[in-house]
């Protein structure tokens, strides 16, 4: 396998050349590199950018832009998934018969090196459980090393490179990713069909998340919500030691559960056995289940009940997960990177407990294919909002061959704006936020600019 012989290549000494070395999931894979002795060299479309002039200023080599004669020298080359073979350095790479990995591959061969591997995966709360694990785990002093999908509070950033035994990772689904990591401890928090332009149905998804957690050791834990009924439909049988949680069932369970203006305070319950109380900072019911999969993904490696009630008492959210950012007009404004139904319900959801006048949220749909595939479900959830602002379509990787826009969810939503630019998006939030609104700010693309801008202009 890839994994293995990539494992077999990272030694002191071997020359890496990682192409999108700034990335946000390249740069601290570089990072854990270097710290194993490799050499490493890089390529950049943005050398400019902090990441990149970070490793430039520690004598890293960063070529601007993407050409063959980069990887001359290089032992292997290293790539993200959204790097393709026509990119010319990966051709050139191949033609001299370099090797080229996915830097998922790369992921999953450092992380064969440690004793504790916890990969949390699912459709929805991937970014802030494994930050609620990261919490924990940095209460428990265990000096880990952690990749992120966001920025957390805490770090400072997505990452953290550790000098002992425990990586925490955040694990994706999509194209098969995290089917290349080796975790001890897999976590998977819900099911659902997503990513429609890889995975060609829910069966396609549930069988993704079959083979992740079957990639567990026998020694090792699947830590699964068994009030999911598709995340156990997936499951069912495996051939693992499985633990699992939820409200009402699991080995892990909420008991006491009070919220205060949508927040939660609960007694953390053990086969039945109080462990201890959790008072979290963040608001949903989601997120009672987020803390519950950590609390039993961080009892699998051993941490105490103090470790886990420091940590999830400590947890202040991560960036871009119903963020706050500040006041516009006297409404306040929270940012969140929903992107597929079953996200927009928890999050309107949750926002309605709040105890706020009004719910503005502008939306900004990710990818052509998401859009198509769930549009009645996108009319459905926005419809739930009091004002709701369009933005067009974020298109990410994709073409939009068969014409789809905002506009015909616009269409569908009476009084509901459409909007062009980011710009206008500010523009029409500014007219429409008063004391005592909720404005969202959501999705995957880039409309969390607009949320700074409401924030810090007049």
């Amino acid at each position: 396998m890839n994994v293995n012989k990539l494992k077999s290549m990272l030694n002191p000494g071997v020359h890496a050349h990682l192409v999108g070395i700034g990335g946000v999931s390249m740069f601290p894979l570089s990072e854990m590199l270097m710290r194993r002795g490799l050499t490493v060299t890089g390529s950049d479309n943005n050398i400019h950018s902090p990441n990149c002039e970070h490793l430039l200023a520690q004598g890293v080599t960063v070529y601007p832009g993407h050409f063959p004669d980069n990887v001359k020298g290089a032992d292997l080359v290293i790539r993200t998934a959204a790097v393709h073979d026509d990119n010319p350095e990966i051709a050139a790479a191949k033609a001299a018969g370099i090797p080229v990995f996915e830097r998922a591959e790369a992921l999953g061969a450092l992380m064969s090196d440690y004793r504790h591997a916890l990969c949390v995966a699912g459709t929805h709360g991937k970014t802030t459980t494994t930050s609620m694990c990261t919490y924990i785990a940095m209460a428990a002093g265990t000096d880990p090393s952690i990749m992120i999908g966001g920025n957390v509070p805490l770090l400072g950033s997505g990452y953290r490179i550790g000098q002992r035994d425990t990586f925490v990772l955040e694990a994706c689904e999509y194209r098969d990713s995290f089917l290349h990591f080796r975790p001890t401890v897999a976590v998977v928090l819900n099911v659902e069909l997503d990513h429609t332009d890889y995975f060609p149905d829910l069966d396609a998804v549930k069988r993704s998340f079959r083979a992740f957690a079957a990639s567990v050791p026998e020694n090792g834990f699947v830590v699964v919500n068994a009030d999911d009924e598709n995340a156990m439909d997936a499951l069912h049988g495996i051939d693992r030691k499985t633990v699992t949680f939820g409200m009402a069932q699991g080995d892990y369970t909420a008991r006491n559960v009070e919220y205060t203006l949508g927040v939660a305070r609960f007694d953390l319950v053990e086969r039945g056995e109080t462990l201890c109380t959790i008072q979290l900072s963040v608001p949903g019911a989601h997120n009672v289940y987020n803390a519950l999969g950590a609390a039993a993904a961080c009892r699998c490696m051993g941490f105490s009940p103090e470790v886990i009630a420091k940590g999830l008492n400590q947890f202040t959210g991560a960036e871009r997960r119903f963020e706050y950012r500040g006041e516009c007009n006297g409404a306040k404004v929270y940012d969140d990177y929903a992107h597929h139904p079953g996200e927009l319900d928890t999050l309107f959801t949750t926002a309605r407990t709040l105890g706020y006048n009004r719910v503005v949220c502008a939306f900004q749909p990710h990818t052509y294919t998401r859009t198509e595939e769930f549009f009645e479900e996108f009319v459905a959830q926005l419809s739930r909002v009091d004002k709701l602002v369009m933005m067009e379509i974020y298109p990410a990787r994709e073409k939009n061959i068969h014409n789809t826009s905002s506009r015909q969810i616009v269409e569908r939503i009476p009084g509901s704006v459409y909007c062009a630019t980011l710009k206008e998006t500010e523009q029409a939030l500014r007219a429409i936020a008063r004391p005592g609104d909720l404005v969202l700010t959501v999705g995957a693309g880039e409309l969390n600019q607009v949320a700074g801008w409401l924030t810090s202009t007049p």
